[in-house]
């Protein structure tokens, strides 16, 4: 298929894109609410399957027995003169108490809330506060990184109160999917509470005066218990074995249009386009629909990545997550997440579709981005959103999806938080960002991109490390893995016109992923290829990332010459994957990074 051919081809899927049929699958699913593995999730699984049928896609079901954690029922009360009862909720994960009520004195610890959506899940500084057998309160989403601070702290519970009027759900885990026996013991240890801001705000007043003895219950349904895993496929013709994973999870909270039935119903939409044109498409696409996302802390992708590890390792080309796409009053796509070298791609893609310029963030440990340790290229998770001036002009404060609307993980999050029209627009985004990477002779990723985020990352370091720690040497390595690629990617501009299945092409394509395979791990997973980071933000060159455990130490300290130590071994690790990354753009054999 020539350049001509596959813009053509591009150009028809995009105009095929069904709104309508899409928004019917968002209004007939909006009637269900999806706990992970409940009457209602089968049913959703069962519509969905049945319009795989109708469009002759070919389909599996798996059942897999994975933790997850449906919320009950929590209570919060001020006992004493003046008490008070509040509306709470516990998130999934937490310690239940049975029902039973616990007193406590209310602690207050001042957080604050999150700026914008990227600091969502960023740890708070507790400072040297003794939280012993004190119910904390404090503000803020009950993030994971948050808790287990807390906990570590010896509280006896922790009450954080949200930035609106309603009580936004969620998961406190750290654990990253189900538990091994590695991780286990990071279950959450002490009850979990959230409340709203005006109740919570009077809780922080009681507290502030030293008089706030509070009672307090939770309960909670954790447990192993089978979840559905739906994944589809469409099979290529040049390439088959080569893969593009297009993702989104099923279950949700409440009826949860925004977060995620419009991200259902464009996979959806995704299945019937590529279907329809199947044997035009080169590489192979399968669209999974998770389960375990809201209640399990991801547990379904991650078992999927756990099950399928060797088929992804060896032949996924990258892992594209659709999640709130399609929500009302979303015009521009800031804060879109991808792995560097998808940056090109994913920039393109959007302007030639919408008009607009897309805005990088760096990949947040959120979503279902369950791959990363795998070394996959990722791109996508939140798609469009409304502008920052609009939210400014609403009140909004900062929300983890649905478009920026603060109906996320609310029982707001119904029919008109969704738009067709903006629905329409984004299953377009999607269809294009994936036929790229599909049907392109070699995926268009570019890692040059990815070693000048690496240049400008220890630009940073070294200015927060000073003298104490040189971090130079890894310069040497990123010169020589750039001319290497300079003359790969050459080569392979030299291939344009050649079918994907091309052996040159196929070799190009190889190099391609075992350039993913060595440097995404490097810069954003600091445990093994197959295992699972914990749910807390990674930064860029995470092992490197400790120099700031080295700047706040005191020079000669017991933390300043381990924090060298760590540095040094971080610095050995980044020079080991640009070295044989080197080699695989020279085509080389080498030892794995």
């Amino acid at each position: 298929m020539t350049a001509q051919q596959t813009k053509e081809l591009e150009a028809t899927i995009l105009q095929e894109v069904d709104g309508d049929q899409a928004w019917s699958t968002v209004e007939t699913l909006a009637t269900t609410v999806r706990l992970s593995g409940n009457e209602d999730e089968a049913k959703a699984i069962a519509y969905l399957q049945s319009k795989l049928d109708a469009y002759g896609v070919k389909q599996t079901l798996y059942t897999p027995t994975l933790f997850v954690s449906w919320p009950l029922k929590a209570t919060l009360r001020v006992l004493g003169d003046g008490g008070f009862s509040v509306m709470a909720k516990n998130p999934s994960m937490s310690v239940s108490t049975g029902g039973e009520e616990v007193e406590g004195d209310l602690f207050y610890l001042e957080t604050g809330w999150a700026a914008g959506v990227m600091s969502l899940f960023n740890n708070a500084d507790l400072g040297d506060a003794d939280l012993t057998g004190k119910v904390v309160i404090t503000e803020g989403l009950p993030m994971p990184g948050k808790v287990a601070d807390i906990s570590a702290r010896g509280a006896l519970a922790a009450v954080f109160v949200g930035p609106g009027e309603r009580i936004h759900e969620g998961v406190c885990t750290t654990i990253w999917g189900s538990p091994d026996l590695d991780s286990m013991d990071r279950q959450p240890s002490i009850p979990i509470i959230a409340v709203n801001k005006p109740e919570g705000q009077k809780l922080i007043a009681r507290a502030k005066d030293g008089n706030a003895r509070v009672a307090f219950s939770t309960n909670l349904d954790t447990q192993w218990r089978p979840i559905p895993i739906l994944v589809a496929e469409i099979e290529g013709s040049a390439a088959p074995d080569e893969f593009v994973l297009v993702h989104g999870h099923l279950d949700g909270w409440h009826i949860g249009v925004g977060d995620n039935l419009t991200g259902d119903a464009t996979l959806l939409e995704l299945a019937r386009l590529f279907q329809k044109h199947a044997g035009e498409l080169k590489r192979s696409v399968r669209i999974a629909w998770w389960s375990g996302h809201s209640h399990g802390r991801y547990a379904g992708s991650t078992w999927f990545a756990d099950e399928f590890a060797l088929d992804l390792a060896e032949n996924c080309v990258a892992q594209v997550d659709c999640d709130s796409p399609g929500c009302r009053w979303t015009s521009v796509f800031t804060n879109v997440m991808w792995t560097e070298e998808a940056g090109p791609l994913v920039k393109g893609a959007i302007k030639d579709v919408t008009g607009e310029d897309a805005h990088w963030a760096r990949a947040l440990r959120a979503g279902d981005y369950s791959f990363n340790n795998l070394g996959l290229t990722g791109y996508l998770m939140l798609s469009s959103t409304m502008p920052d001036a609009l939210r400014e002009e609403k009140g909004y404060y900062a929300v983890g999806g649905c478009g920026g609307n603060i109906a996320w993980h609310t029982e707001d999050d119904t029919l008109e938080i969704g738009d067709k029209a903006n629905l329409a627009r984004d299953i377009a985004v999607y269809a294009a960002a994936v036929l790229r990477a599909v049907n392109a002779t070699v995926p268009p990723f570019d890692f040059r991109v990815t070693l000048d985020q690496f240049e400008t990352t220890l630009d940073d370091y070294q200015k927060t490390a000073g003298d104490r720690f040189d971090l130079s040497p890894a310069r040497g390595d990123i010169a020589a893995l750039r001319g290497d690629l300079d003359t790969f990617y050459a080569t392979v501009d030299g291939l344009s016109g050649a079918d994907a299945g091309d052996p040159a092409a196929r070799a190009a394509s190889k190099t391609q992923r075992q350039l993913a395979r060595i440097l995404i791990p490097v810069n954003y997973a600091r445990q093994g290829r197959f295992w699972q980071d914990p749910a807390e933000t990674v930064p860029a060159l995470p092992d490197l990332a400790l120099v700031k455990k080295l700047a706040a130490s005191e020079l000669g300290s017991h933390q300043d010459h381990a924090a060298q130590v760590s540095l040094k071994r971080g610095l050995n690790r980044l020079r080991w994957a640009l070295r044989p990354a080197g080699a695989a753009a020279r085509g080389e054999t080498s030892i794995d990074a």
